[in-house]
């Protein structure tokens, strides 16, 4: 009761000092425990005590035990950057190997590594296992990665030799190396090399690591792996080679380029006949198995190149890449992509373009060309990127960029048809206008008046895509003349775009008339759109691609997404209805077939430093590109010249034996024999070419193995190029104006 009646004041002072007293109880009482512990401790470790060589030893201990654990803790920071390096995915094959094959599954070439890594090691040969061994690493199935004995007598052989003489590194750290590191030699590159070996060892078996080696190893000639070595060396798989061709194999392990035997053929029987008798040191064989080998040294197929399509396939790399790119074939690095490549249409325009640069390239003062055909759907049959692929590899079919000229006007027309304001039959006036200061022209400087929209783009006047850039912009309320006319050229862009243009379209006032930059094979693309009914057609270069093991793992029909429709049905056989009339009408008379109805349009630029004809029929489309690299001005040259010449030497011949296919909206020539193409000239005539076997009978794919097999026997003449004479009245000329890189 006295507590409860105290003060507040009174009771924190007694709070206070109970506490004060609970403390120093409890640190007495825990120091006295302490002290009772020590004791005991000190008791337990008298019973340890040693003294003289005892005494030595366990000191001996602790330090090792200390500097053990420090020595750890350094490897362990050393380890961190190799854990990083060795990556799961590494393990498995990051470089692409492609085999490209035509339309019919005959092969056309390779890109990237030669890569085979289908083959199990049990179906390696022994002799070539034991040639792999003894050079490399003979200690492989007793070491655990790192193979200190070797590593010791390597030293100790160099120090005698004051050089490097022998390597050190087992055929495990050889692997590491080749997946996860560079070639750099230095310290940190041995210590990550050495971390990486150990980490192999213990995740993959002896036979597996065996395996990464002998497929991922460079052998030369841009191959990796044996099998593929084995291949492009002797021509044969790898389950086949000899005692003698395994030893060259099994040398080109040192140093692929010194001892490839298409470079140096006695390098490598030399560096053979070291492996083999490192086979008998090793005890894999006695001197008597191997001499036979010795006295019969391997020796390699030929490789001198011969024709290939290597423009189509340096483009059809790319795609394969692209797609890789994109997620559509996994993991696989080893492919074989059956493309629609078509040997014969290829060969018949590489003759075409170099037939025609030799004949008229220097009248015209033009040194190049380009060329590409494909499917009305996209699919890409021959690319001439240039007239020499052993000169320059640069594709001037995929890669350069031009200006179209008048061929860039289809693509404004569609928009302006699209746009709902023009049909075939719509009377136009080819007459003065400006926006701004920039006027374009006609050749001659005159104008023609009134005539139907055929008409107009048949004679490629230049005025006419320039009203419909303001027309279409005006159709959007504009009522501003300029204003207009850039709303139209980005309508136009648009279009162009959305039919398959991929390449930056600068917005200048002369990009109605082809002042934009475009590349051949975009042009080709966006011309199939016509063809095809107003489809996309992006071109494309693989049908199927198949992973070593022969499984189907893309297909473009199954793959990818339909095509999209980009123009109505009505505009595309609107523009088919008057692009008709370029090759039997208009500027594009010399690209005519005979009995093939065809529609294309021409194009001039600037100066004549580019001409094109872009045709196609129901079944192919064609783009062609004639110039300078440099830019410079040739003699005169327009689309209606060279370019519509090789047209016609290529389309002639690739639609002999086909079935022709109708062009949406336009109906073929009657049985009374509507004329499609202008009458020839004995002289056009005698310069066409001749018809081939069977043609218009005989299927295509038939017709072209008879003409492969009699090239074999005699060989073909190059077509001489069709005449040269100008149509009066009907002669392309670029376009005039100010301030535009085109006239």
């Amino acid at each position: 009761m006295e507590f409860r009646k105290a003060g507040w004041g009174t009771r924190m002072r007694r709070y206070a000092l109970a506490v004060d007293s609970w403390v120093d109880a409890g640190l007495w009482n825990a120091a006295r425990r302490a002290s009772d512990l020590h004791e005991r401790l000190r008791s337990f470790a008298d019973r340890f005590t040693v003294t003289g060589g005892k005494r030595l030893a366990a000191e001996f201990a602790s330090e090792g035990l200390n500097i053990g654990i420090a020595g750890a803790l350094v490897m362990l920071m050393l380890a961190i950057p190799s854990f990083q390096e060795g990556r799961e995915d590494a393990l498995k094959n990051q470089v692409f190997a492609v085999t490209f094959l035509d339309r019919y599954g005959s092969e056309i070439g390779h890109r990237g590594a030669r890569h085979d890594d289908s083959l199990k090691l049990e179906e390696m040969p022994d002799h070539l296992i034991k040639a792999v061994l003894a050079t490399e690493d003979r200690r492989f199935y007793d070491h655990f990665g790192i193979d200190v004995i070797g590593t010791l007598r390597a030293v100790t052989v160099n120090a005698r030799a004051s050089g490097v003489v022998q390597g050190g590194s087992s055929l495990t750290q050889q692997l590491a190396k080749n997946l996860f590191l560079t070639n750099e030699r230095s310290l940190d590159r041995k210590i990550k090399e050495a971390f990486l070996a150990l980490w192999l060892e213990y995740r993959l078996t002896k036979n597996d690591i065996l395996k990464l080696y002998l497929d991922r190893a460079y052998m030369g000639g841009g191959t990796f792996g044996v099998a593929a070595a084995a291949d492009y060396y002797f021509g044969k798989s790898v389950k086949d080679v000899s005692l003698a061709e395994a030893a060259m194999l099994a040398g080109l392990f040192k140093a692929p380029t010194k001892y490839a035997p298409h470079v140096n053929l006695p390098a490598a029987r030399a560096r053979a006949n070291d492996v083999l008798n490192a086979m008998v040191d090793a005890g894999f064989m006695t001197a008597g198995q191997v001499d036979s080998a010795k006295r019969n040294p391997a020796t390699p197929v030929d490789r001198k190149r011969g024709a290939s399509p290597d423009f189509y396939l340096d483009w059809a790399f790319d795609e394969v890449t692209r797609l890789a790119g994109e997620g559509k074939l996994g993991p696989e690095r080893v492919l074989t992509v059956k493309t629609p490549h078509d040997p014969a249409i290829q060969a018949r325009s590489d003759e075409a373009v170099e037939s025609i640069l030799r004949q008229h390239g220097a009248g015209y003062r033009a040194k190049q060309a380009a060329v590409t055909i494909l499917d009305p759907d996209g699919a890409v049959r021959a690319i001439v990127g240039g007239r020499d692929y052993g000169i320059s590899q640069f594709n001037r079919a995929t890669s350069s960029l031009r200006q179209p000229g008048s061929s860039f006007k289809p693509f404004v027309y569609a928009a302006a048809m699209a746009a709902g304001l023009y049909r075939p039959n719509t009377i136009v006036t080819d007459r003065p206008v400006c926006i701004g200061n920039w006027c374009p022209n006609n050749y001659g400087r005159s104008f023609a008046g009134s005539m139907p929209l055929t008409v107009a783009l048949a004679k490629s006047i230049n005025t006419i895509p320039v009203q419909m850039s303001i027309a279409i912009g005006r159709s959007a309320g504009e009522t501003h003349e300029a204003r207009a006319a850039r709303i139209g050229r980005n309508r136009i862009v648009e279009t162009a775009r959305a039919m398959g243009l991929t390449t930056p379209l600068t917005d200048t006032v002369s990009l109605p008339i082809g002042a934009a930059e475009v590349t051949v094979i975009d042009m080709a693309a966006g011309y199939a759109v016509f063809a095809n009914g107003g489809r996309r057609a992006r071109p494309y270069a693989a049908l199927e691609i198949r992973n070593s093991q022969g499984e189907t793992i893309y297909s473009h029909e199954r793959d990818e997404p339909p095509a999209a429709q980009v123009l109505s049905t009505q505009v595309a056989q609107d523009m088919n209805a008057m692009l008709v009339k370029v090759p039997t009408e208009g500027t594009g008379r010399r690209a005519a077939l005979d009995g093939v109805v065809t529609a294309g349009k021409t194009g001039t630029t600037n100066g004549y430093k580019d001409a094109w004809y872009v045709g196609y029929s129901g079944n192919l489309v064609g783009a062609v590109w004639y110039g300078n690299d440099d830019s410079s001005e040739t003699a005169n040259m327009t689309g209606g010249s060279l370019p519509a010449m090789t047209w016609k030497e290529i389309m002639q011949f690739a639609h002999q034996g086909l079935e022709t296919k109708p062009l949406p909206g336009v109906t073929p020539p009657d049985q009374k024999g509507v004329p499609v193409a202008r009458s020839q000239s004995p002289a056009t005539a005698a310069a066409a070419p001749a018809p081939g076997p069977g043609a218009g009978h005989m299927p295509r794919q038939s017709f072209e193995v008879l003409t492969s097999v009699g090239s074999m026997f005699k060989a073909v003449e190059p077509p001489r190029a069709a005449r040269l004479s100008v149509e009066a009245g009907l002669r392309e000329v670029p376009p005039t104006g100010r301030v535009t890189a085109l006239r």
